[in-house]
């Protein structure tokens, strides 16, 4: 195998950002994805139907960080979608995350202004200073009715634990509106990628320094490697350090379906609370960036325990075992974990490229010293 100046391990966001950032200053970059595509659980492609198709769910950009913005641009032309999301409650059609709509809807009230929302919210929560855990934090956030109604059970189809048995920060992500704001994001920047997630990552990686092995495990070909810099790995830090104590991953079934009709939902993603499902979510993909085609693709999300892992499982158990792993990985020498499942943290997708992109700059900064040094002696 030829000699590399950096080893990445995994195609996804940090694997590719990280290889472009290297690439572009001279450095030769091996990336080990053991899929068969690029781009993570981002990849998306044209189906059947001539759809744009999300393989592993819809992916919406969003953020707030003007580095993160610039960056990614630079390898894709973008088209604005302020992202909307429905629930389908008992027999009502409500949006998420809750706001004024959503009460009026499901109580039948006629709130109009954010100071009768803040006060309906006032009279219907129950004050928890500190949440333990994500039961308290949804009661703290919106009372025991819609935790009944959108929370408990939505939570334990997609975890397989009930809010209670989850650390708070979980629950605490979900925003809640005093207005008629029904995006599901409120970011400065909320895009999509006009050619797809794809097209992207082949731009990111469109450089001669860097090659991608597809279909290949690095845990397969790992003694081969040598002479190399740093490694940066992106996969599950429980499988790096061979399962010693295995950690928790949600990963997602998605079902997809072929409807032969112009539109399935009246929406691009509909939330399915309630336990009259055993789905989380149906998808319809045509909706992002108005597509056309005659007939229409669904996919139906089943979250399980077993396959690709998608979610850390944040509680005590699962973090007292990730701070074993993260003393561990603190021995090494150049080799750095980075992502959401080497850092078994959820990452939303602008995290996840700043994550990268700063840990490179650390790193630069922090081989210049030393090299500064160098020339000093």
């Amino acid at each position: 195998m030829k000699h590399k100046d950096i080893v990445i391990v995994g195609a996804g966001i940090s694997g590719a950002v990280l290889a472009e950032r290297y690439a572009s200053i001279g450095k030769s970059v091996l990336i080990i994805e053991k899929r068969n595509h690029i781009g993570g659980n981002c990849y998306d492609y044209i189906d059947e139907n001539g759809i744009l198709v999300s393989k592993y769910g819809a992916h919406l950009f969003h953020t707030n960080f003007e580095e993160v913005w610039e960056y990614v641009n630079r390898f894709s032309e973008w088209y604005d979608w302020e992202h909307k999301v429905l629930a389908r409650v008992d027999d009502k059609t409500v949006p998420i995350p809750v706001n004024i709509t959503t009460v009026n809807t499901l109580f039948g009230t006629n709130i109009q202004s954010e100071q009768e929302m803040k006060e309906w919210l006032d009279a219907n929560r129950l004050p928890i200073e500190e949440p333990k855990n994500g039961e308290e934090a949804v009661l703290n956030k919106v009372g025991e009715v819609l935790y009944e109604k959108m929370f408990k059970h939505y939570t334990k189809k997609q975890w397989d634990k009930f809010p209670s048995e989850l650390d708070a920060s979980v629950l605490n992500r979900i925003p809640v509106r005093f207005n008629y704001d029904d995006r599901y994001f409120s970011d400065k920047y909320q895009a999509l990628p006009k050619e797809g997630y794809t097209a992207l990552f082949a731009n990111l990686l469109n450089n001669p320094n860097i090659e991608v092995l597809l279909e290949t495990d690095y845990f397969d070909i790992k003694d081969q490697l040598s002479g190399y810099e740093k490694l940066f790995y992106t996969g599950p830090i429980d499988r790096f350090f061979t399962f010693k104590d295995k950690l928790e991953y949600r990963s997602i079934n998605f079902h997809y379906e072929t409807v032969d009709q112009e539109y399935f939902q009246e929406n691009s993603v509909i939330n399915y609370p309630g336990m009259e499902v055993g789905f989380t979510r149906i998808v319809e993909f045509k909706h992002f960036g108005n597509q056309k085609s005659k007939k229409t693709t669904i996919a139906k999300e089943y979250t399980v325990d077993q396959g690709e892992p998608y979610y850390p499982v944040p509680n005590p158990r699962n973090q007292e075992i990730y701070q074993k792993y993260r003393a561990e990985a603190e021995k090494l020498t150049d080799v750095h974990f980075v992502g959401r499942l080497a850092n078994y943290k959820y990452f939303n997708m602008d995290q996840a490229f700043k994550n990268a992109l700063d840990l490179f700059e650390e790193l630069q900064h922090a081989s210049n010293k030393i090299q500064e040094k160098d020339l000093v002696r």
